[in-house]
């Protein structure tokens, strides 16, 4: 991902031609948005390497090249705060309070608020 041209491009090209399997591409948002979902979905947090492998892997199965009903397998190893800048810009930032009680149950008491008003409308 960090390198337009790896070396190895040449050789996982013809090992996919080879086994007959399948490979695809993911856009910097498509990335984002894998990267977006595992976290929500698993509670894993990774850098763009696993997100661009749940993206192919959500492309892969929505053209049916990789059946829905059956279980798979795809292999996450790198954590998310080791490229965090990858999707600094894209996910909520997280409110700052100082490590008082008092601080703590006015932002709870401010977002359970905002979060009924958001349920009644």
């Amino acid at each position: 991902i960090a390198i337009g041209n790896p070396a190895d491009g040449f050789y996982v090209l013809r090992a996919v031609r080879e086994s007959g399997g399948w490979g695809e591409s993911a856009t910097d948002q498509e990335i984002v948005e894998g990267i977006k979902l595992l976290a929500r979905t698993e509670g894993i947090f990774t850098e763009p390497a696993g997100g661009t492998t749940v993206a192919v892997t959500k492309k892969l199965i929505e053209q049916g090249r990789i059946p829905r009903d059956e279980s798979i397998v795809i292999s996450i190893t790198g954590n998310g705060y080791k490229t965090i800048e990858a999707v600094l810009d894209t996910v909520e930032q997280p409110y700052r309070i100082p490590a008082r009680l008092a601080d703590f149950d006015e932002l709870y008491g401010r977002l359970a608020g905002s979060r009924e008003a958001a349920t009644a409308g």
